[in-house]
């Protein structure tokens, strides 16, 4: 197979999780003689410094024109800190989730079993959990009207959906469930809003059509609670835009850190790959950032366009890399964690050699040999 990839790496940690991603697509190419080919363009903070704009024109050219999208990170403490900021690197990722129409984003949330004693939670309540969030993506909140008063002494920002932008991610949701668990459960505040009554009234009538999944329905304040309560409950998580964004990052401590989410944007025409962490300006170029997530974002790529074997040999890379403790340090003791570049390192040999990597990896790390 073919693929033309646009790589917008971004801000902070992005170039550096987007590299090791890369690396390992590369690796997945020549192994099952694919050809990726992949083209760089600026986009957040990077970009306003460069070019004033948070989504250059040729940024999103390019984005159009390719097959999918590689993402890093987007962000900046300058822009961060300063409310004021009339443009932001934010502003650049939302542009081009409506502009590619990318109306879902699909966030897996597994507990690995090399991994339980990482999570704040117990492992009893942790063990098992295997979710998939499905949030809306180009509506809502975040999309709506904004105003300000004159005397800026009142604000206020519009949740508005219509039918059809339900209709259609309530349709993946449903699919993804017919091939796990079979179950979808619809994430809203419909005792409040109204917006949240018209997806329950939506999602109700959908779910007719899938007999065989079971939905059922939890206000946005009990299902924060019930992911920390019994996070094995869920299968599919449904929901809409400003909810998914919150209870996808709290469901990131099921794992044990937030560097192993990894998340697709999805719709009918493009699609778009990036871990779901910040830039972590802090860390930027001290090789301390985790690019399993990164890593996981492009198998999610390589399952997108139905290379299914290619995704399956990256995520065992993955989990083989958990298994042995190549991890970074926020998953290992600063003694033991290795580098950015390190895990990248490792995951892209086990796609080359998956039946005798890693097993000289200690003396890689102290420079003493290659891995054969």
């Amino acid at each position: 197979m073919k693929l033309h990839i646009a790589e917008l790496s971004g801000d902070g940690i992005g170039p550096e999780v987007t590299a090791q991603a890369k690396k390992v697509l590369q690796a997945i190419a020549q192994e099952f003689n694919h050809k990726f080919t992949f083209s760089k363009a600026l986009v957040g903070a990077i970009a306003i410094d460069k070019t004033g704009n948070p989504l250059p024109d040729e940024t999103l050219k390019l984005c159009k024109e390719t097959d999918a999208v590689l993402f890093g990170a987007i962000g900046d403490p300058k822009y961060d800190n300063d409310p004021a900021a009339k443009v932001r690197p934010e502003q650049g990722l939302l542009k081009l989730r409506k502009e590619l129409g990318l109306y879902a984003n699909i966030r897996p949330v597994k507990a690995y079993e090399t991994l339980l004693e990482k999570s704040p939670l117990k492992e009893e309540i942790i063990r098992g959990t295997d979710i998939s969030i499905y949030r809306e993506l180009t509506g809502g909140i975040y999309f709506g009207e904004k105003k300000i008063s004159k005397d800026g002494n009142s604000a206020s920002d519009l949740c508005e959906y219509s039918k059809h932008e339900i209709e259609r991610i309530a349709h993946l949701a449903f699919n993804a469930a017919k091939t796990r668990r079979n179950k979808v459960t619809l994430v809203d505040k419909a005792n409040v809003l109204e917006s949240s009554r018209l997806w329950r009234k939506v999602v109700g009538e959908i779910s007719k059509q899938y007999p065989k999944v079971k939905l059922d329905f939890l206000f946005v304040d009990n299902a924060a609670m019930q992911l920390i309560l019994n996070p094995k409950q869920f299968d599919v998580i449904l929901t809409e835009n400003m909810f998914g964004d919150i209870i996808s990052d709290e469901a990131s401590v099921i794992g044990g850190s937030i560097g192993l989410l990894a998340s697709a944007s999805v719709g009918d025409q493009h699609a778009l790959f990036e871990p779901i962490h910040g830039s972590y300006p802090q860390a930027k170029g001290k090789g301390l950032a985790n690019p399993i997530a990164s890593i996981l974002s492009a198998a999610m790529l390589l399952e997108h366009f139905g290379l299914q074997d290619e995704a399956e040999l990256v995520q065992a890379a993955v989990e083989r890399s958990l298994k042995l403790g190549i991890t970074t340090s926020d998953l290992n003791t600063k003694q033991k964690a290795v580098s950015t570049t390190k895990v990248g390192d490792f995951i892209q040999d086990f796609i080359y050699h998956p039946n005798d990597s890693n097993q000289n990896f200690t003396n890689i790390h102290l420079g003493q040999s290659t891995i054969i």
